[in-house]
């Protein structure tokens, strides 16, 4: 596994100088912003793709600083019900994708988007229980008649462009929030659907992450080094949901946090073993939310934490366990063949 940063964090500053703090960091690896919520400040698709020389310009820039490209990252809703707002979307997304394919980046991190509840809605409306029963009928819309559309659809024309790795956010307020809806996306639209592993939302949504990564074991393509605090107080008041809550600021029930200031250094160890048991050998992208730490030192503890817990070599079986298999083919000949 490689420590990298969704480089847009530190947009306020210009590419060059934010690759080379990045680098200085330990960094390995940066996931570029390139559209709807990341942003466009170091990286305007429309504007690369049209001039050679600029996209010449932003590939060296990365390859001086020593850097690789983890994936492109295009956060919005390409199945809002208003279909103003979903086609400006769907165009981000498709930039994306042309610009990895000319930067031969396979993978792009995104959300599912959420449809409205019915045809000539104009609100997306995320369901959260089967009762009142009328969220039983908006599921089956939103899925059978938007969601998997769309994403089959969206599917062939990014493999058609090189990208075979669409890695969700699974996010609150979004139909794919769970491993469960994940897998049920991907089970109807094909392996090319994927996660980008965001702990921080699962965590306020009571999911124990260690177990969501073997769930998800063989279809993580990309994870974020985002952690969360919840404030059990203010959860056990009200619980997770806190739509009267401002954005940022107090009385929310969780707050983000650089790793391992929400959950722990033990729960951030259980996690990079589960990828690791779970087959993941990709990077852990720094998405600094923290807002007690300064952009900086954020980055640098980020980083600086995730290179103490990662592993280093391959995975290997350890060599002294051919012992207990001579033991074992000479005094359990019949255990032996049972367990061939």
């Amino acid at each position: 596994m490689k420590v990298g940063v969704l480089e847009n964090v530190m947009c306020d500053v210009p590419f060059e100088e934010a690759l080379d703090f990045f680098r200085s960091s330990g960094i390995e690896m940066v996931e570029i912003g390139c559209g709807g919520t990341p942003g466009i400040e170091h990286c305007d698709p429309e504007v690369l793709l049209r001039d050679e020389g600029k996209l010449r310009k932003f590939r060296r820039a990365i390859e001086t600083a020593g850097l690789g490209i983890s994936a492109l990252s295009a956060h919005g809703n390409p199945v809002h019900p208003v279909k103003y707002v979903a086609g400006k979307y769907d165009a981000v997304l498709r930039n994306a994708v042309f610009l990895a394919e000319k930067l031969g980046v396979d993978t792009i991190c995104t959300f599912s988007g959420t449809p409205g509840a019915h045809d000539g809605d104009v609100c997306p409306n995320w369901v959260t229980s089967v009762w009142p029963y009328d969220g039983v009928a908006i599921l089956d819309y939103q899925w059978r008649q938007k969601l998997i559309p769309y994403w089959r659809n969206f599917g062939r024309f990014a493999a058609a462009h090189g990208v075979t790795k669409i890695a969700f956010e699974m996010h609150p307020g979004f139909c794919v929030s769970n491993p469960e809806t994940l897998l049920r996306l991907r089970e109807n639209c094909g392996e090319f659907i994927g996660a980008n592993f965001d702990p921080s939302h699962l965590i306020w949504h009571g999911i124990d992450c260690p177990s969501a990564i073997h769930a998800l074991a063989g279809c993580i393509f990309h994870f974020h080094a985002k952690d969360t605090l919840v404030d059990w107080e203010e959860m056990g008041r009200n619980g997770f949901f806190d739509p009267s809550a401002v954005f940022e600021g107090t009385g929310r029930p969780f707050r983000f946090k650089i790793p391992p200031c929400g959950t722990g250094e033990l729960y951030w160890r259980r996690m990079v073993a589960a990828l690791r048991e779970s087959g993941y050998d990709g990077v852990l992208s720094i998405e600094h939310e923290d807002d007690a730490v300064g952009q900086r030192e954020g980055i640098r503890r980020s980083a600086d934490f995730l290179h103490s817990i990662l592993y280093v070599e391959p995975a290997a079986r350890c060599s002294w366990k051919e012992a207990i298999r001579n033991y074992q083919r000479e005094f359990l000949p019949d255990r032996e063949e049972e367990s061939r």
